[in-house]
């Protein structure tokens, strides 16, 4: 299981990876060895997650998001598969954490007087610098 929150977890079995080579550095080994993780998290049937944070969840992922609501997380920072997966597993728990976080919500305000006042009063001056363009002042 791992840990995402003290009241999320998920299963490893919910995860898939698959490896991939990487582009970038690697030296010669780069064009032999499949060092970039492709993680897999299918966030629409994960019984892990509430519903709330799968649906914030599926708004932070936007294009790693496939239809079939997948998120794919590619990792090939590192040179070593070892590390990239680890990158991709934190990456993952990271977003989720992001989810799990409930926005606050907005409370209504008012403008303030002062706030109205400098509005109308930029307005005026607008309409103003307006008003002697349109006076038609002789050009030379």
């Amino acid at each position: 299981m791992i840990r995402v929150t003290p009241a999320i977890s998920i299963d490893e079995r919910e995860i898939e990876e698959s490896f991939v080579r990487a582009s970038g550095p690697g030296g010669q080994n780069v064009n032999k060895l499949s060092s970039a993780v492709q993680l897999r998290f299918d966030v629409r049937r994960s019984p892990s997650l509430p519903a709330d944070v799968r649906e914030r969840l599926e708004r932070l992922a936007g294009a790693r998001l496939t239809r079939d609501g997948v998120l794919v997380i590619t990792a090939q920072r590192h040179r070593t598969q070892a590390r990239n997966r680890d990158d991709a597993l934190e990456r993952l728990v990271d977003l989720i954490r992001r989810a799990a976080v409930a926005p606050r919500p907005r409370r209504a305000t008012r403008p303030t007087h002062a706030s109205r006042e400098r509005r109308i009063e930029s307005k005026k001056h607008r309409s103003g610098v307006k008003k002697l363009r349109r006076a038609g002042l002789p050009s030379d």
